[in-house]
């Protein structure tokens, strides 16, 4: 089986989405599956490397890698395969037009206003275009799994994919994180993500200043890496705020879990998510969540039992406030963190994922 992705887990920029194909590939090949997956080269690594049991192969830059990629899997350059999944992140590799074997499609969530965030107004103009207008008719026929119902109903109605050929299989939440621990004396929230446009961590750090006036003691701490970490940090030092609000930089698992478990809740200002995989790790520490109202984030939370969902940015303090000075209301959406995470194993997002794909092989044999 071939994975076509954009980037790779090592790669300094990767995110939830290189995550995800990581541990699902890495379930495949654990459970006898032969995956290759082909991805844009990663300073610092090997062409072509093992990961957990598959195959990674890191050629070309962010842009040739499509190019380059297609006309090896056309040429079975790098052996036969039975399958392929494409994952679809902001620029699609096109495989329904020249694809010969089974496949499924990995969307996560459309990118919408990101194209204007990350990229000059001409790319991001060329970004829309290709995302609103050409590829939809492309994918029309195409199976497509995505991470949430609120993610599908995107796809649905911003770019008029076919909803009965979206699937959605939900992301899991590793073992590793669990209750434990007691929780920091003083309030504290922790945001976790790259520091990156989309993230919007400019406004949440905002929201903490606009916090830290109705709750005194209140520490923050953003976990994280990105190209906008030193804005960041000035802005911070412009609110007065380095004291008690602090850019912790790229942590380990270990460091995030106890993170996770001694902060009071989480936080995301972001404005586009597939789902908010961060938000279901510090869910099954046992910590709530206060995120704005997005697609994925409006399943990654359950709004008023694991956290609680702001429609305004303006909405956002507010409700940091009333967990933070609530403890009643703080200890039922603890508990209702606990008993959201436990639906959710990386398992279940294997298996599903498979399923998708497999249905593609059986209707194959079957014509």
């Amino acid at each position: 089986m071939s994975i076509l992705a954009w980037r790779d887990l090592d790669d300094p920029e990767a995110g939830g989405s290189e995550v995800h194909v990581a541990r699902v590939a890495a379930l495949w090949a654990e459970a006898g599956i032969d995956v290759t997956m082909r991805t844009s080269f990663a300073a610092g690594h090997p062409q072509v490397t093992w990961r957990d049991g598959y195959r990674v192969i890191r050629k070309a830059g962010r842009y040739l890698v499509f190019p380059r990629a297609i006309f090896s899997e056309r040429m079975r350059w790098h052996g036969e395969r039975d399958a392929i999944v494409e994952i679809w992140n902001g620029m699609p590799w096109f495989s329904p037009v020249w694809a010969d074997v089974p496949r499924c499609v990995w969307l996560h969530h459309v990118h919408d206003t990101m194209w204007e965030m990350t990229l000059p107004p001409r790319l991001a103009k060329f970004g829309r275009a290709i995302e609103f207008k050409i590829a939809p008719p492309v994918y029309r026929r195409a199976e497509i799994v995505t991470l949430s119902d609120s993610s599908k109903v995107e796809l649905i109605e911003k770019l008029r994919l076919d909803g009965s050929r979206i699937h959605v299989v939900p992301v899991g939440v590793d073992d590793q994180y669990s209750a434990g621990g007691g929780r920091s004396t003083q309030p504290l929230v922790v945001a976790v993500g790259r520091l990156v446009s989309v993230k919007r961590f400019d406004v949440l750090i905002d929201v903490l200043v606009e916090t830290k006036a109705q709750v005194p003691t209140l520490e923050a701490v953003i976990v994280g890496d990105g190209y906008e970490r030193e804005v960041l940090a000035e802005q911070i030092e412009k609110a007065g705020a380095t004291s008690w609000l602090r850019l912790a930089g790229p942590l380990s698992d270990a460091e995030k879990i106890d993170l996770y478990r001694r902060a009071w809740l989480v936080a995301s200002a972001s404005a586009h998510e597939g789902w908010g995989m961060t938000l279901t790790e510090a869910a099954a520490c046992g910590t709530p969540t206060v995120a704005t109202r997005i697609a994925g984030h409006a399943d990654a939370v359950d709004h008023g039992v694991s956290g609680l969902l702001a429609d305004t940015d303006a909405d956002i303090a507010p409700l940091m406030v009333s967990i933070l000075n609530d403890p009643e209301l703080r200890n039922r959406l603890c508990d209702g963190a606990l008993a959201h995470a436990r639906r959710f194993t990386w398992g279940a997002t294997a298996i599903g994922t498979l399923e998708v794909l497999a249905e593609q092989v059986r209707r194959r044999n079957r014509s």
